[in-house]
């Protein structure tokens, strides 16, 4: 597994707001999306293109665009969805299935409840998206789904990650091809497993509570 933790100022930047508690929900959300397009850009350092003949106002000349089969983007619900909108911005040609998983706050063990993904993922590149890589649960069973359903290539994208969420994703996927792209690596996980510093709950901050 290759890990990529990106180090830029405008991420950091992003990043200190959000974790600021004081952040209202529609600037949270503003900035998730901000920040995965600017993480989009390394995940997708990767993707498969093929060459195509186009022509200029000069001339003709061979360009490259995004190779079928096209590439699937696969946020965990629900505060995966919070950062769809800008990996699509990058990849409108993608297509996107859905992942529900949540995690039980007492065993902390994930539980898969929805799923909407092609049956057979063989050759396509698959790119899962979680805000938060705490202890690992969700995201590796998100990757075994995938891994279950043919997939070879997958790119998981996390604003925040914890050496133990990396730890347990790297035990999971062995010497297979993936690939973990970070906006931050934070301390580890406090007793309740969240992330320290961390910035809360992104699913609520993003869009609130339901009663």
């Amino acid at each position: 597994m290759r890990v990529h933790i990106a180090d830029h100022p405008l991420i950091t930047h992003k990043l200190t707001v959000l974790r600021d508690k004081s952040t209202p929900s529609p600037v949270f959300r503003q900035l998730t999306e901000e920040l995965m397009t600017l993480l989009a850009y390394e995940a997708t350092r990767n993707v498969r293109v093929q060459d195509c003949e186009i022509n200029t106002p000069v001339t003709t000349t061979i360009g490259v665009k995004i190779a079928d089969p096209k590439p699937l983007v696969v946020p965990i619900l629900r505060a995966g969805l919070g950062m769809l909108e800008g990996m699509t911005k990058l990849i409108p040609t993608a297509e996107v299935g859905f992942l529900g998983i949540v995690r039980d706050e007492r065993t902390l063990k994930p539980t898969t409840y929805a799923e909407r993904l092609p049956d057979d993922l063989a050759g396509r590149q698959c790119f899962v998206l979680d805000p938060m890589l705490a202890t690992g649960g969700s995201l590796a069973a998100a990757i075994k789904f995938l891994f279950d359903r043919g997939a070879t290539d997958v790119t998981a994208v996390c604003l925040l990650g914890t050496p133990e969420g990396v730890r347990a994703i790297d035990s999971l996927v062995g010497d297979r091809d993936v690939n973990l792209v970070l906006g931050a690596m934070d301390e580890g996980l406090n007793e309740k497993g969240y992330i320290v510093p961390g910035l809360g709950d992104a699913g609520d901050r993003l869009y609130g509570t339901a009663d």
